[in-house]
């Protein structure tokens, strides 16, 4: 993100980029330094803890984030891509605060065939994944991106393309030498059995002629414990991109240029081969083969034993001795109760 974009971002946000060291600053401090009064700084902190962050207070030293944050920036991002990938993108933003990076990529005007748009966010008003779901991320504490894609025409085996690029995903943390992360068909990004993102894929095609594809992702990188908490009394249980390494873990901007890069190969390699490429590494990295699994279908239940995926990129799954195939999009899965 630019200078000249925190100079116009909410104060609350402002504040947040004087704060993202982790160290303490008096609020006589940040008020001179943005330009605003103390009273205004004391009031805003609410609108910082409303962004999901927890604040420290302190008498005579004044106020600290919980956890110090990487700010993205777009320069530092786009001097890690290669030269391959950056020849591929059309338009590159990072943005303080948008509703949807994906629902801001849709509304804009198609990159051309071959190349890509790409938008990432410190916040999202309105994130949202699969099904509908909505998407909680704090300000700075994940990775919120979305590649756009054009192909010229409509991929036979387009349902297989988030799996895709969940492959994507897992190439970009190999080469960060993370921990083993795996994958949980259709959508979902694993480590230790618990959820570190998702991938959504939203689509504008015509019959017969050119496909505008949209792929949202959404990485946990390191969350304060109000939002965790918040998050598994949904129900999920979630992991962090900083659990995976036993020292350091790679900067957001690290992690996102490498993983732009990894999506962008991944939809030029698809463009030309469909799911083929993929399909290998999809099923080492399958976090529920074997595992008794139920698919929700509406208010429809279906149990049984998860038996991989098929070349389409289809779950298989063994009921009664019968194999069932599941289209991506159709269900969602959990594993069953123990």
């Amino acid at each position: 993100m630019s200078a000249a974009s925190h100079t116009t971002a909410p104060l609350a946000h402002r504040v947040v980029a004087r704060l993202a060291d982790g160290r303490f600053h008096s609020g006589e401090d940040i008020a001179r330094a943005l330009g605003v009064s103390r009273s205004a700084i004391w009031k805003s902190l609410r609108a910082v803890r409303g962004l999901g962050l927890e604040v420290h207070a302190v008498t005579r030293k004044g106020y600290r984030l919980a956890q110090p944050l990487e700010l993205l920036d777009e320069r530092a991002i786009r001097a890690r891509l290669t030269k391959d990938a950056a020849r591929r993108i059309g338009s590159f933003a990072v943005h303080d605060s948008v509703e949807s990076t994906n629902t801001l990529l849709l509304a804009a005007p198609a990159a051309a065939v071959g190349q890509a748009n790409i938008c990432l966010a410190e916040y999202q008003t309105s994130g949202r994944g699969r099904r509908g779901r909505r998407w909680l991320m704090p300000y700075g504490a994940g990775l919120c991106l979305s590649v756009s894609w054009s192909f010229p025409e409509t991929p036979r085996q387009l349902s297989a393309l988030g799996l895709a690029i969940g492959v994507a995903v897992l190439r970009a943390f190999k080469r960060l030498k993370s921990g083993p992360v795996t994958l949980k068909w259709p959508n979902d990004i694993w480590f230790e059995g618990r959820k570190l993102g998702g991938v959504l894929l939203e689509l504008q095609a015509e019959a017969a002629g050119p496909a505008y594809v949209v792929l949202g992702l959404g990485l946990n990188y390191c969350l304060p414990a109000p939002s965790r908490r918040e998050i598994e009394a949904t129900g999920t249980q979630v992991a962090e991109v900083r659990e995976l390494y036993e020292e350091s873990a790679p900067g957001r901007n690290e992690l996102a240029a490498v993983t732009i890069e990894e999506m962008l190969a991944a939809l030029a390699e698809f463009e030309r081969h469909g799911f083929a490429p993929f399909y290998r590494e999809w099923r080492e990295a399958d976090a529920l083969a074997g595992h008794t699994v139920t698919a929700f279908k509406g208010k429809e239940m279906q149990g049984g034993i998860a038996r991989g995926i098929d070349e389409e990129g289809a779950l298989l799954l063994e009921y009664r001795g019968r194999v069932i195939k599941i289209v991506s999009g159709e269900v969602s899965l959990r594993l069953a109760q123990p």
